[in-house]
């Protein structure tokens, strides 16, 4: 592995203005380059469809630094996906079965998420994730990045970020993270 893509797609909002998210981007983009040949997006500053399929090709590790908006991506990010993830580019090769066909096989990728809800919320029964893992709880994305072909690498995430940012804390979290999954 020597090519790493990041990709921040948070969505401005007045209640969100995105400075997690661009920390946590710009302290992967500066501990990464150390060793890898990195490069970026950042969906906010636009992007040409054509420019960032390139990037996907030539990547062989695919970081997403991502809000959660209701327990989803935001609709700028949701719609580069929509848009760069094109047949026969991504999808569409030949398949046996359902979700087979995709054509980023042998490219990984990790998410890296910042929630509001509290990090208490997974991994319990008693509490709304019903136990579910952050894993778990992105299932729908994971699905998105199987059906192209990419392995998962562990997510990482932040929690209760409107609430209790606790910045520095989520940096050092985040550089222990990447030490682990990136041996940096």
């Amino acid at each position: 592995m020597k090519n790493i893509l990041i990709i921040n797609g948070h969505e401005y909002y007045d209640f969100a203005k995105g400075e997690l998210n661009k920390t946590l981007f710009h302290e992967m983009v500066a501990t990464l380059s150390q060793k890898y040949e990195v490069k970026t997006t950042v969906v906010q500053e636009g992007y040409d469809v054509k420019e960032e399929q390139e990037k996907f090709k030539c990547a062989d590790v695919v970081i997403y630094q991502t809000p959660m908006y209701w327990f989803s991506l935001p609709a700028l990010f949701k719609k580069y996906i929509d848009e760069v993830y094109e047949y026969g580019v991504f999808f569409g090769g030949p398949e046996s079965q359902y979700g087979e066909g995709g054509l980023m096989k042998g490219k990984k990728y990790m998410f890296s998420t910042t929630w509001n809800a509290p990090a208490y919320a997974f991994n319990d029964e008693a509490t709304f994730f019903k136990g579910e893992d952050i894993e778990g709880a992105l299932a729908h994305l994971h699905n998105m990045q199987r059906y192209v072909g990419m392995e998962p690498l562990k997510s990482f995430s932040v929690h209760d970020v409107i609430k209790n940012p606790q910045v520095d804390t989520f940096i050092e979290q985040l550089h222990s993270h990447l030490k682990n999954v990136f041996n940096v």
